[in-house]
């Protein structure tokens, strides 16, 4: 077997990836994004390129799972997906997945409709289609000898379906899905039913804010997600948190019942470039296959536009910045000067007084309202407390001063109206004056407050800076941290592996002393077996004897028994004969009866019938004439159809004869049977006549077919033209179509299956030719290994070291080798490991000039073997009994020149 495939069948059977029909190489779709929530995730849920998404963006994700298993999982992934508008997302990804020798590619498109029942409250719609190939990738199997069942697994063409719904509220979201609800295939037209990728997913996930945090988490983000996946044969839990900070970085972690515990780590390089890579770590039963990995690279693209029910965050670069923070600058509205534009009269003096002072009562309390007003919103916005005292103090000494002006002016309005309007006019100049000074006061005031608050700006941003750069120093501690802890743990898996072959060879040791103590455990039981038979026959003898007495007094009694039984045998006998002659008779007339009853019908069938056949083929009009010729000429070409796939079937059934008695014969021979030899005939002639009468049926076929196609044709004419008006006539034509198609569909198929046959005879019959061949090579092989290891002993020996340097291009190679492991079954008088093979040749004199100069290069411990089945010489140097260890061998292979070639050979006997 190839190490390749018997790797898959190990996954298909760990991890239940496949869905196998016979072997037919079905794979379902199982997208491995499953450790992050910031892209791709709607291959988590369809609903999610809609789900709390703000921005579009093109992603490119990379997963290589189990790392330390040869030929494992890899998975491509290019998708371009978000937002598109206020209640649509949307998703187009295009993939490729390789599974050892099987790899699958195609594509999914995802849509997503969002139906917002409230406020806070959206019910989302989403689905997920994929279409895809999978099949063999023959470039990846590497074997010694042609394996006919690698052509017969054909590559599918597959279209799944996965819709999936979610709820959303502020801060809560609930949703199911259905992977792989239906799976078609193209290839044989069928829904897949047992697929054991079809699961039910349920999920819930929390989206928060923190909102009353300072410094480098202020407003970051949190995220929960918990899903649980119900498949036919397994449910699988999973859950995963991450956390989001402006600044441009997040973190995750999640662990699932099937693959582990995983971690991760994302920054935004600018706010529209980002990287993520994720870190999984198998446990339980796939803990052997080693830890996967996976990158993404994504690029967001800016949108201005502010949807509901979306992250709506603002992403900042962690590397490169490209936000410019402006200061607010507070705007001053300065008053209005009010101008007097005439004075009133002694008359009108009281009543505008009265009129001015109630106004100037309302504006002072409207002032003093808008002071205290814009003092506390001053003290609000700044903070400060000190600063919203101040506020309050000047407000009422303004009102203060504002009550003693309105004071004077009233006394001084009883004494002279006209003086009093001259003071009022004088002082509201004073505090028109006053006003403005307090204004700008006022502007003095938040200007310096606005100087403060920028300066507690720049003092934050020096902060943040600050801790940034300790962040960084810490997450470099922890990244060396971690290198020498992976460091530890490949030391720690290098000693393991030397413990392991410690551990395998003292198994082997204590194998061979089990071996010695069973074969003297096998021979004394076989002296006890052989005394203990001789027991049992002795003691068979006496009681062969006692049962012999037995048995004839037995037989005594069952003669006097069966003379009783013969005698009521008889009388029962002659009972029944006489029940049944009666019953006889009664059966005969009845018999007569139906038959004459059956004569009567067959006459007048066989009157309809010969007026029918009259009818049919005595036609008036041509159509119907020709329509009868072709009818029969069908008729007639229906017997050399069925002679000629006799005739298929009787050379079909010749040549598998002939593949048994070469079956016969070779395994035979494996026993050492000789067989005689057959009577000889030509397979040229057998095969010249399989041929004429494959030529021949096909000219039969396709000359039957175009004459079913004539008469259909003609049918129809007829018929549709209504010129044919009775109805046995049409019943009969319509009969004989029906007839003739089945017939034909099913001689098609009898010849499909004969070549179908004829092609497997084939293949089998090469095979044992080419065993037979192999067998009678075999027979000299061990003659050829004793001369291989005379010549190669001759050469050490006469062989010595030369002072001329021997350059790379001195020696001859033989075979270009690939950079992949070759594995050779079967292979004589060479036991199983890694070897490191020099060079490859065909040619025995080639193979003793590339031995003689690498010994006389310095390296006397060179070897080779041969292999019967490519008929090739391997020229080796060292054995390995562990894959690590022979890739540690290759790759401090040195500059030596014989070792410029070096490739690896893996010997499974």
């Amino acid at each position: 077997m190839k190490t390749r495939l018997f790797v898959l069948v190990l996954c298909i059977c760990s991890i239940q990836m496949f869905h196998s029909q016979e072997d037919d190489g079905v794979v379902s779709l199982n997208l491995p994004v499953r450790n992050s929530l910031t892209f791709n995730r709607y291959a988590i849920n369809p609903t999610f390129s809609f789900v709390r998404e703000q921005t579009k963006y093109i992603s490119i994700f990379n997963k290589r799972e189990w790392v330390q298993f040869e030929n494992a999982p890899l998975t491509y992934l290019a998708s371009y997906s978000g937002r598109f508008g206020e209640n649509i997302g949307a998703g187009i990804g295009v993939f490729q997945q390789n599974y050892g020798v099987l790899t699958t590619f195609g594509g999914t498109l995802n849509f997503a409709y969002n139906a917002q029942l409230a406020r806070d409250s959206n019910l989302t719609f989403g689905l997920n289609i994929g279409a895809y190939k999978s099949g063999v990738n023959t470039g990846n199997v590497i074997t010694n000898f042609d394996d006919p069942s690698l052509q017969n697994v054909p590559e599918n063409l597959l279209l799944t379906i996965n819709p999936g719904i979610n709820y959303g509220t502020g801060f809560l979201d609930f949703g199911v899905s259905i992977n792989n609800l239906a799976l078609y295939n193209f290839e044989s037209s069928t829904l897949i039913e047992d697929n054991p990728q079809q699961s039910i997913q349920a999920h819930f996930m929390y989206t928060g804010y923190m909102m009353r945090s300072r410094g480098f988490f202020d407003e970051s983000k949190f995220t929960g997600l918990i899903k649980s996946e119900f498949q036919k044969e397994e449910t699988i839990l999973s859950a995963i948190a991450m956390l989001t900070v402006p600044k441009g970085i997040w973190a995750q972690a999640g662990y699932n019942t099937r693959y582990g515990i995983s971690g991760g780590i994302g920054i935004n390089i600018t706010s529209q470039i980002a990287l993520e890579y994720n870190y999984e770590k198998a446990i339980g039963d796939l803990s052997t296959f080693g830890n996967s990995h996976d990158f993404t690279l994504a690029y967001r693209f800016k949108s201005n536009d502010r949807y509901d029910y979306s992250s709506g965050d603002e992403v900042g670069g962690l590397l490169i910045s490209d936000d410019k923070k402006k200061p607010k600058i507070a705007k001053v509205t300065k008053p209005k000067k009010e101008v007097v534009t005439n004075v009133p009269s002694e008359k009108d003096t009281a009543a505008q007084l009265a009129a001015e002072e109630k106004a100037k009562a309302d504006k002072e309390a409207e002032t003093t309202l808008l002071a205290e007003q814009e003092a506390k919103e001053v003290a609000e916005t700044q903070a400060d407390a000190q600063a919203k005292l101040i506020a309050e103090q000047k407000a009422k000494a303004q009102a203060d001063a504002q009550a003693k002006l309105v004071a004077e002016q009233k006394a001084k309005a009883q004494a002279d109206a006209q003086a009093k309007l001259l003071a009022e006019q004088k002082a509201k100049e004073q505090a028109d004056a006053q006003a403005k000074l307090l204004a700008e006061q006022k502007a003095k005031e938040e200007a310096d407050a606005q100087a403060k608050l920028v300066a507690e700006q720049n003092a934050k941003e020096q902060a943040d800076a600050q801790a940034k750069l300790v962040a960084e120093q810490k997450a470099k501690e922890q990244a060396d941290a971690q290198a020498k802890l992976l460091a530890e743990q490949k030391a720690k898996e290098q000693a393991d592996a030397q413990a392991k072959l410690l551990a395998e060879q003292n198994a082997k040791a204590q194998a061979d002393a089990q071996a010695k103590s069973l074969a003297e455990q096998k021979v004394k039981e076989q002296t006890d077996a052989q005394a203990k038979l001789l027991a049992e026959q002795k003691a068979k003898e006496e009681a062969d004897a006692q049962a012999k007495l037995v048995a004839e007094q037995n037989a005594k009694e069952e003669a006097d028994a069966q003379a009783i039984l013969l005698a009521e045998q008889k009388a029962k006998e002659q009972a029944d004969a006489q029940a049944k002659l009666l019953a006889e008779q009664k059966a005969k007339e009845q018999a007569d009866a139906q038959a004459k009853l059956v004569a009567e019908q067959n006459a007048e069938e066989e009157i309809d019938t010969q007026a029918k056949e009259e009818l049919i083929s005595n036609a008036q009009d041509d159509i119907s004439k020709a329509m009868y010729e072709i009818s029969q000429d069908a008729e007639e070409s229906k017997m050399a159809q069925s002679k000629l796939l006799q005739d298929f079937d009787a050379i079909i059934e010749i040549k598998n004869e002939d593949l048994k008695d070469l079956k016969e014969e070779n395994d035979l021979s494996d026993k050492g049977i000789t067989v005689g030899p057959k009577p000889f005939k030509s397979i040229t002639e057998e095969n010249k006549k399989l041929e004429a009468i494959k030529s021949q049926l096909d000219d039969v076929i396709n000359n039957r077919n175009e004459k079913i196609k004539e008469l259909k044709a003609l049918y129809n004419d007829k018929f549709e033209a209504d010129t044919i008006t009775n109805d046995e006539v049409y019943i009969y034509y319509q009969k004989a179509l029906k007839r003739l198609e089945s017939e034909q569909l099913k001689a098609t198929q009898a010849k499909s299956n004969l070549e179908a046959r004829l092609a497997e005879i084939k293949v089998a019959t090469e095979f044992e030719r080419r065993r037979r061949i192999k067998k009678a090579a075999f027979d000299n092989e061990e003659e050829r290994y004793s001369q291989d290891r005379a010549t190669l002993q001759n050469i050490k020996q006469k062989t010595t070291l030369t002072n001329t340097p021997i350059t790379a291009e001195d020696f001859d190679f033989g075979e270009e080798q690939s950079g992949n492991i070759q594995i050779l079954e079967n292979v004589q008088n060479v036991d199983n490991g890694y070897y490191l093979v020099l060079a490859v040749h065909s040619d025995i004199s080639k193979r003793n000039d590339f031995v003689t100069k690498v010994i006389a290069s310095g390296r006397s411990d060179v070897d080779f073997f041969y292999d019967i089945n490519t008929s090739k010489y391997y020229i080796y140097y060292d054995k390995y009994e562990s894959i690590e260890q022979a890739n540690q061998a290759l790759e401090s292979k040195g500059n030596r020149p014989y070792n410029q070639k070096l490739s690896l050979v893996k010997i499974e006997n």
